[in-house]
């Protein structure tokens, strides 16, 4: 597999603090990733296909849904069952973020560091596990 750059990779976002959102959303933009982002996971199926993302950042904790339903949703789904996740929530730990048997790419704490999220998101696309 091709290691493309990061202009020609899609990172999708589903946050529902707006701020964070935005914050997340600029500083993709600014390292050349092409992004999308959803402040609630309705219709998150119908985006995805609709986006094709490389790579979906999802919190846990939305408004309409759990962050790791979401997973099962998407990994149980054989078109979106290999999309990179990188959960996110400001309540859960690496530790009790498991749900069910459907494991995220990689889990960041919040507040997070712009670098750890880089170095997350560069790692997961390269096939690291975190």
């Amino acid at each position: 597999m091709d290691i493309l750059p990061p202009s020609c990779k899609n990172v999708l976002v589903i946050e529902d603090n707006h701020a964070i959102l935005d914050v997340i959303t600029l500083i993709l933009q600014s390292e050349s990733y092409k992004v999308t982002g959803l402040n609630k996971s309705a219709d998150m199926m119908i985006h995805i296909e609709q986006f094709k993302p490389d790579l979906i950042i999802l919190d846990i904790m939305l408004p309409d849904g759990d962050g790791r339903d979401l997973l099962k949703a998407i990994r149980s789904d054989a078109s979106t069952a290999d999309i990179p996740v990188l959960m996110i929530s400001a309540r859960y730990t690496a530790e009790n973020v498991q749900h069910g048997e459907f494991k995220p790419n990689g889990f960041l704490a919040k507040p997070f560091d712009i670098d750890d999220l880089l170095d997350r998101i560069e790692g997961i696309l390269a096939g690291k596990i975190y």
